[in-house]
């Protein structure tokens, strides 16, 4: 069987795996991305859409955020609502940074033009089956397409494949430890066609569960209902949805209406924390899911893994110029130290926003206290919006 070779072979066409083939394409390091699904899958799959301050940095420097500053939101704030109140934490003022809502969807969009403008080598439907030689200096990538299996030899290997993908179970067993927690509730998301009812996002603490409102655009919502974990769209028509929504929302002195729409899409999604450490084994380089997960509730997930990708890039650029390992050898601890800040707050927003099933009314009254120290403290709502907007390199 033929051998290809590649600088960097990349597995996984996300937001990762793109923007980290990107960043190495303008340091002059070749690298090949291979992708499970289609292009028409990878374009179209629904993700997530808040943009960190620092990540749309990095895109419009990568010349990648054109059609983000044209299409997106920039939000300079978002809104909590609990106990039928409403209070807005301001970023702009708390700690001078924004957000853009831009979907991942279209990031990724954007990026795959980009390396297809670049004559970048991206290959759709090719499954990564095994990953070799990887304590050695030439790691090789097995991978099936429809004219049968390939190899692609690499001097890295970087798994940007998610948190089901072959990248993590690559690793010795005995190299790595794995952290996890899985939350007794889940989100049922939907798609709606109709404009939405606020211009920054809505998040929502009820004594019936937590409940979201974002946007995809002017004329798209996308809303969110804490469910349990046992439950499935089936339990949800429409009415109850809309329903269950505006109970849920509703302001104690009214004022507030939300609109409602067609839904076009609707899935739940169960809630978990995850990390594996190292993020490296040998010529092994992991980024994005395939090495940690956090609850949406904090809008960490597309992110980190871009912040992974920004790293990776830097170091893979060093090591290509220079032949310094230095920034590779970091990389783990690095992109470590940001990991576990945004687990934590992932993790702590989750807990103040939901309902916990297994919790008591002391529970609850504790959530509202905290609820209320941040809508009353000016430090306290400077913490969230300094995590919320993203932190500079850690």
């Amino acid at each position: 069987m033929a051998e290809e070779r590649t600088r960097v072979g990349i597995i996984g066409a996300g937001p990762a795996g793109l923007l980290l083939s990107h960043l190495l394409h303008r340091a002059g390091v070749e690298s090949v991305v291979l992708e499970a699904r289609t292009r028409d899958h990878v374009e179209h799959r629904q993700r997530a859409g808040v943009v960190e301050h620092g990540v749309a940095r990095i895109l419009r420097a990568a010349g990648a955020g054109a059609r983000m500053d044209r299409a997106g939101a920039v939000h300079h704030g978002i809104e909590l609502r609990f106990d039928g109140r409403s209070h807005r934490v301001d970023f702009a003022g708390l700690c001078g940074r924004d957000v853009v809502l831009y979907a991942q969807t279209e990031i990724v969009k954007d990026l795959i033009a980009h390396r297809l403008a670049d004559g970048g080598d991206v290959r759709f439907a090719a499954a990564a089956t095994a990953i070799e030689g990887i304590e050695g200096e030439r790691p090789r990538i097995r991978y099936g397409t429809a004219a049968g299996e390939q190899v692609l030899a690499c001097d890295f290997v970087v798994a940007c494949d998610g948190f089901h993908g072959i990248g993590r179970p690559s690793i010795p067993a005995e190299r790595v430890r794995h952290f996890e927690k899985s939350y007794p509730f889940g989100w049922l998301g939907i798609l709606a066609d109709v404009p939405p009812s606020a211009t920054e996002l809505i998040y929502a603490r009820h004594e019936r569960g937590f409940a979201l409102h974002s946007q995809r655009g002017p004329r798209v919502s996308r809303l969110y209902l804490q469910v349990g974990n046992d439950d499935h769209v089936g339990n949800w028509p429409d009415d109850r949805i809309w329903a269950e929504l505006a109970a849920r929302f509703a302001l104690r002195d009214g004022g507030w209406e939300l609109a409602t729409g067609p839904i076009t899409d609707k899935a739940v999604t169960p809630m978990r924390s995850f990390v594996c450490e190292p993020m490296r084994h040998g010529r092994l380089l992991l980024a994005g899911d395939a090495a940690h997960i956090v609850p949406p509730t904090g809008a960490k997930g597309l992110n980190l893994a871009m912040h992974d990708a920004a790293l990776l890039a830097e170091a893979l650029a060093s090591w290509h110029a220079t032949g310094d390992h230095t920034l590779v050898d970091g990389y783990s601890d690095t992109a470590l130290r940001r990991v576990w800040r945004a687990e934590h707050f992932s993790s702590w927003m989750t807990g103040l926003l939901h309902r916990d099933p297994n919790g008591s009314a002391f529970d609850r009254r504790v959530q509202s206290a905290h609820l209320e120290f941040i809508a009353s403290s000016r430090s306290a709502s400077a913490q969230l919006a300094e995590n919320y907007t993203g932190l500079p390199y850690v």
